[in-house]
């Protein structure tokens, strides 16, 4: 069964939005963290990553961090930075990139939602990420950062966005990284029935999609078993959106070195499964099962070729799947693109320019541009309970840490 419920949230106080706000913790360098903290005492970084207030060479371990971003955290709320709100709600949030714009809906969700698989993944984990951010929820009591969630069309649910996004926004905020420039506005939705018409409509859903933030999933799992005793500790928090309106960009790829081929043999090689044809300008494909290729300073297009997709496999159709199949494995000897580390990942938003740097650069011998996973065959692959291939999604805009937190330290919230 799927549980949500409202909260009282922590957010920035009146007109502090855009200075305490910042992009997700696993989007930028250490190094990028702490020149955006530079100047910005609010920022918060310094409760997401409070690695970057740190010296690397100092002799402080990763406990250091934990507890100084808790002590950070109680200056922020002694000093009304951040508040909480004096009672719990839902909160209509919308984000926006130029013309793009998709508004959804901050709640909890139940950590037995995720286990019952309610909550349905499509992504593996990795351990070690988990620790680290399992480690920063306990010290801080607090979950600081939104997953990424997608749910079914739901006509009550659309009606009721509506409604509550014909007023003024309880806050708005904008967010730059990397030169580009999000808006983010929030209405706060308290009133009772307007609350429990929410909560029946994600009843009658079913389910919800993880879209972004499945080591955030995982993290605040197991924050919770940790915190078995605690009920305020058994929910997660995110930010669900109707799955017609998210974005998915190209999750591209970069490879060092043609596995002993030159570049004419890698192209013949490829002729096998593909039809290539060289192109005079960015090759982005326009089409499933179509790649960009970039080497030798040049661009082709690569097809596959007719009757080497399985239809009716929600993970082996995936062009992520198939480029391994036909492409990464047999030419390039790449078995496991999750550990071999000839292989990196670019995300859309960085454009085909990047895959052009990086191999004119020498970091890379090809790149490879990949048409966008649609949204459909995210919770095809979910929906069946397997699980994607790595780095197959890039959602974007991404949202903002800091905006909506939920925390159940007991001097600062009693949630739920």
């Amino acid at each position: 069964m799927l549980q949500v419920a409202p909260f009282s949230a922590l957010r920035p106080s009146p007109g502090q939005a855009s200075e305490t706000i910042a992009p997700p913790y696993d989007v930028v360098s250490i190094d990028e963290a702490r020149a955006r903290i530079a100047g910005r005492p609010h920022d918060f970084f310094r409760l997401s990553l409070p690695e970057a207030t740190m010296s690397d060479s100092g002799n402080s371990g990763p406990e250091e961090g934990y507890s100084r971003a808790r002590r950070t955290l109680d200056e922020f709320l002694a000093s009304g930075v951040i508040a909480r709100d004096p009672k719990p709600a839902y909160y209509i949030y919308r984000v926006r990139s130029g013309d793009h714009a998709q508004t959804g809906i901050v709640l909890l969700v139940s950590v037995e939602s995720y286990r019952a698989g309610t909550l349905r993944r499509h992504e593996l984990t990795r351990p070690d990420k988990e620790t680290v951010r399992s480690r920063l929820i306990q010290a801080l009591e607090s979950q600081t950062g939104l997953v990424m969630l997608a749910h079914r069309a739901h006509e009550g649910l659309a009606e009721l966005i509506a409604d509550a996004t014909q007023a003024a926004p309880d806050c708005e905020a904008t967010l730059e990284q990397g030169g580009a420039v999000t808006g983010h506005s929030v209405w706060v939705v308290d009133d009772g029935s307007s609350m429990e018409r929410i909560t029946q409509a994600f009843a009658d859903l079913g389910e919800l999609y993880i879209a972004d933030g499945h080591h955030r999933v995982a993290a605040g799992n197991r924050a919770a078993a940790a915190h078995a005793g605690r009920p305020q500790a058994q929910w997660l928090i995110g930010a669900t959106f109707p799955a017609d309106e998210l974005r998915i960009l190209d999750y591209n790829r970069v490879v060092s070195g043609l596995n002993g081929h030159s570049h004419e043999s890698f192209l013949e090689a490829l002729s096998a499964c593909f039809e290539v044809t060289a192109a005079s300008a960015p090759a982005r494909p326009a089409r499933p099962r179509e790649y960009g290729l970039y080497l030798d300073g040049n661009w082709h297009r690569a097809r596959l070729r007719a009757g080497l997709a399985p239809e009716k496999d929600p993970v082996g159709s995936l062009d992520v799947s198939l480029l391994g199949e036909h492409l990464l494995a047999p030419i390039l000897g790449i078995e496991d693109s999750r550990t071999d580390p000839r292989i990196d990942f670019v995300g859309g938003a960085r454009g085909l320019e990047e895959l052009e740097r990086r191999v004119d650069g020498g970091d890379a011998s090809v790149a490879i541009a990949l048409y966008p996973t649609p949204m459909q065959a995210l919770m095809d692959v979910a929906g069946a309970g397997e699980i994607m291939p790595p780095k197959s999604t890039w959602f974007e805009p991404k949202l903002a840490d800091g905006l909506l937190a939920y925390s159940w330290a007991t001097e600062v919230t009693e949630n739920v």
